[in-house]
């Protein structure tokens, strides 16, 4: 059975193909270099340039996977959340395709998507339930109570921005560029001196399994605004400094959450994803920390399924559709 899966939520248009639940081909089309311009995405100008590309990009992805349309079962499309008019790109072509070849159209859920990238390439019980499962992304950042397979509830949520988003705010207060969260993870990398605590860890009431990031980012901002003033320009140790200090805030605050919310529910399994899962610090430390209290562990086996992409949509059609049991 081959299934067809499209993800267009944001700035990336991807489409991979199914056999079963093995990913024999993925095609995605960045946006970076456009949104870059403008140091952000401009949902409109994503939305056209999804339009432009989605159906080259459907045509190499059936080429890699030496098949045609006729011979696709079913397809799955990403239908929320995200930006609507990149959404509807993708939802358009997917509905259109699923009615003309006659064959079921799968609704994806975007945030549960990228919790099951996390079966790409693993077996089905890889996953121990019940998990704690730490969502952080661009636009989107939760902690789950993950009880089984198709059963999730929410127990913490940002009450503002993302930390995905903070990563790009702060890295547009540098002009550094867009997304900000691989440039400030290559700056962070570079700074040899020690962690110095210099930004506020907020939200961290031993209650409370909800997250804030627009505090901090206020605070990256007046620490910039304030070396600008004594020296007139932020140098090369200022601009990594604050990049390691505000990353390692970040992590610390999402590592605590995590953590706490697994003791209180007295859960030994942690599970990782969304974009922010790609961050290399953000994987270490929760790795290092679930070793040493004994929790097993787990995020997207590669990047490119921490990001968004058509493969994780496609992973989450198949077991929608394959009803393996809970």
């Amino acid at each position: 059975m081959y299934l067809l899966a499209f993800e267009t939520s944001c700035d990336d248009t991807s489409i991979a193909i199914f056999r079963n639940r093995e990913l024999i081909a993925m095609k995605t089309r960045s946006q970076i270099r456009e949104h870059n311009e403008t140091k952000g995405v401009v949902p409109e100008v994503a939305a056209r340039l999804h339009a432009n590309n989605i159906f080259g990009v459907l045509e190499e992805v059936l080429k890699e996977a030496n098949i045609t349309l006729n011979g696709i079962n079913k397809i799955a499309c990403t239908e929320s959340p995200g930006l609507m008019p990149s959404l509807l790109v993708g939802i358009s072509v997917a509905k259109t395709l699923a009615k003309t070849l006659k064959i079921p159209y799968i609704p994806i859920d975007h945030i549960e998507a990228h919790m099951f990238a996390n079966y790409i390439d693993r077996e089905t019980t890889d996953i121990t339930f019940p998990s704690i499962c730490l969502t952080v992304s661009g636009g989107h950042n939760e902690l789950y109570l993950w009880k089984s397979m198709f059963e999730r509830e929410k127990i913490g949520e940002t009450l503002d921005d993302s930390a995905g988003e903070a990563f790009d705010k702060v890295a547009k207060m540098m002009e550094l560029g867009y997304p900000g969260g691989p440039i400030i993870g290559k700056l962070a990398s570079e700074h040899t001196s020690k962690f110095q605590s210099i930004f506020p860890k907020v939200l961290l009431d031993k209650n409370n399994h909800n997250f804030s990031f627009s505090g901090l980012k206020s605070a990256v901002k007046r620490e910039i605004d304030k070396r600008i003033l004594d020296n007139t320009f932020l140098s090369e140790q200022d601009i990594r400094e604050i990049a390691f200090e505000f990353e390692q805030t970040v992590v610390n605050i999402l590592s605590y959450k995590l953590f706490h919310a697994a003791e209180k529910y007295n859960i030994s399994s942690i599970v990782l994803a969304g974009g922010v899962s790609a961050n290399d610090r953000l994987r270490e430390t929760i790795e290092q920390i679930a070793k040493e209290k004994g929790y097993s562990f787990l995020a997207p086996i590669s990047k490119v399924y921490s990001q968004d992409n058509a493969a994780m949509v496609g992973i989450l059609g198949q077991y929608k559709t394959q009803k393996i049991p809970n």
